[in-house]
């Protein structure tokens, strides 16, 4: 395991390595395409033609229609029953992991099953279906020792993964995320208002733009692997320098 501050490539480079890509004809899935991270992650995807085909693997289907979701196919899952749904995990070379709530929303117990149990479980069927490079967004300050239940249980589910043994794995650590967002969570607005400011001046440390982070995930995706290197963590600086590469 290394935190990988991943040089980003130049324009010309980034170019050549999309093409390349899209030549070997691979297929990914996305958990969590209905989150803020998600719904950018499929459209840049598909503004790329990067796959041959796309899963987005969740709870409900997305109203999606048009010629731009030609190759994007849905799988609707009980992730209390996961097992039941393995099919649905086969045959991805790639899986994009978004999945996440909080405890606001679904209480302790339902954010450690949701953020921990089922990304780990869903992790699981990815690599018997035979996905070689698994992406994982995490959180800034992710620790599996830390007091705090979101810190620790980001780390527990990051070692989780990484334990199950991909060819690549993945996983991001995005600080703080500018974007918009359906859902309004009491002192959010303020609280990004102030971030926001504040990354005027440094721009790296307590804030990064979603859209930022979707098109890192990207971009890490085209780029070859270190030799010998499994397993890579991306902090919220080297989101920052991939994800301003178009």
């Amino acid at each position: 395991m290394r935190r990988d501050r991943m040089a980003a490539p130049n324009p010309d480079e980034l170019k050549s390595l999309r093409e390349d890509f899209q030549k070997k004809n691979q297929t990914c899935f996305i958990l969590g395409a209905s989150g803020e991270t998600g719904k950018i992650l499929l459209a840049e995807i598909l503004r790329q033609h990067l796959f041959s085909r796309v899963t987005l693997i969740g709870r409900r289907k997305l109203d999606l229609e048009g010629q731009p979701y030609a190759n994007v196919s849905q799988e609707v899952v009980d992730f209390e029953k996961l097992d039941e749904s393995a099919a649905a995990f086969q045959g991805h070379d790639v899986g994009f992991c978004c999945l996440g709530t909080t405890r606001a929303k679904s209480g302790a117990d339902g954010f450690v099953r949701v953020d921990r149990d089922y990304v780990e479980h869903s992790a699981k069927l990815a690599k018997a279906g035979g996905c070689r490079h698994f992406v994982l967004q995490s959180s800034k300050g992710a620790d599996s020792s830390s007091s705090f239940l979101y810190l620790r249980v980001k780390g527990e589910v990051e070692a989780r993964v990484q334990a199950i043994g991909f060819d690549r794995c993945s996983i991001f650590r995005p600080a703080v995320l500018l974007g918009d967002r359906q859902e309004s969570r009491p002192g959010e607005w303020m609280t990004k208002k102030i971030l926001g400011a504040y990354a005027c001046i440094s721009p790296t440390t307590m804030t990064v733009p979603t859209v930022t982070v979707a098109q890192a995930m990207v971009n890490n995706v085209v780029m070859p692997g270190k030799d010998g290197q499994k397993v890579e963590i991306l902090e919220n600086a080297a989101i920052h320098a991939l994800g301003k590469t178009k």
